[in-house]
């Protein structure tokens, strides 16, 4: 946090310049090359070579930040902040991936958050595919270690390979609990929804140390019942949020690569992160935006908000996450 003689740079007001107008970065935020220090910064992520259905997502962060543009960024009454005050937020532009090569692209991702999680106290991605989330997973292990890891998304994201390819959107976390990045006994998937390759997807799944919040539990559960769920399973472990677009219905995400009905609605997900608020989250990020499927950039605001909301979960985070 900075210290009381040294104040944010905040993101440039919509009172002083039109919000269609001014920079590019993510909110219209300073760029990290601008600020003294950093405790939270947004990186892109242009990789979309592990995609399984519709490809695009290279062009998520370019949209994630032309929708940004649209907010309201100076105070958000849910969580009583305001977060870009509290703390030092920049953007530190995007990874320069192999568009050809996933292994140099997934070694790239690494080495670039893992470097500027050197220079910041977190870190905020925006996809890309899902791929992307097994080395920024490693980046974190480098810097806190093992991770209670929560997982929005219609599909579960641990089978084993496609193709014969290892690195895919479909199998980071597979290879995430091989390497044992994530803790076991804290860890979930929510959203989950839609047939399965085998009946023994959920079951391996299983075995790999998660627990599942089926989107038709928030019928049943309601938004409370599933935050008193995660929150009881995450614990005071630090807090690692993958959010794939595609957990919301199409209705409200129809951007994306592979879509699933019956999804969630933008009001349930922002509400359950709200109720997330004061976990110990070290870093996360939003994947799955694929602009050239959406509509009056409903996925692209969608996935913008959803970055300010954990923008404010940041600020509002009960500590600093340990350091190794």
């Amino acid at each position: 946090m900075p210290s009381d003689n040294e104040k944010p740079i905040q993101p440039v007001s919509g009172k002083v310049v039109p919000r269609y107008a001014g920079p590019s970065t993510f909110a219209r935020l300073p760029e990290l090359r601008d600020v003294s220090h950093c405790d939270v910064a947004i990186l892109g992520i242009p990789f979309d070579a592990g995609t399984s259905y519709r490809p695009g997502a290279r062009f998520g962060p370019q949209a994630i930040r032309q929708a940004s543009r649209h907010l309201r960024t100076q105070y958000h009454p849910a969580y009583d902040a305001e977060p870009f005050v509290k703390q030092q937020v920049a953007d530190a532009g995007d990874v320069a991936c192999n568009p050809f090569n996933i292994n140099e692209a997934v070694e790239q991702i690494q080495t670039s958050a893992t470097e500027l999680l050197g220079k910041a106290g977190s870190v905020v991605s925006l996809g890309g595919d899902h791929t992307i989330a097994l080395p920024l997973l490693r980046a974190v292990n480098h810097h806190v270690g093992p991770v209670a890891l929560v997982h929005f998304d219609a599909h579960l994201d641990t089978w084993d390979t496609y193709f014969g390819a290892p690195y895919t959107h479909g199998t980071p976390f597979r290879r995430a609990a091989e390497e044992k990045l994530f803790l076991d006994h804290a860890s979930m998937h929510v959203g989950i929804r839609g047939p399965l390759y085998s009946t023994d997807d959920l079951k391996q799944d299983e075995e790999l140390g998660f627990k599942v919040v089926h989107c038709d539990d928030f019928e049943t559960e309601g938004i409370q019942g599933v935050v008193k769920r995660i929150r009881d399973r995450v614990g005071d472990n630090p807090l690692y949020l993958s959010i794939d677009i595609d957990v919301l219905d199409p209705a409200h995400a129809p951007g994306t690569g592979t879509p699933e009905i019956a999804g969630m609605t933008t009001r349930e997900l922002v509400n359950v992160l709200r109720g997330l608020s004061g976990l110990s989250i070290v870093s996360a990020d939003v994947v799955e935006v694929a602009p050239a499927y959406d509509h009056a950039e409903i996925t692209s605001l969608a996935a913008a908000t959803l970055v300010y909301e954990l923008i404010n979960m940041f600020a509002c985070r009960k500590e600093a996450p340990p350091r190794k």
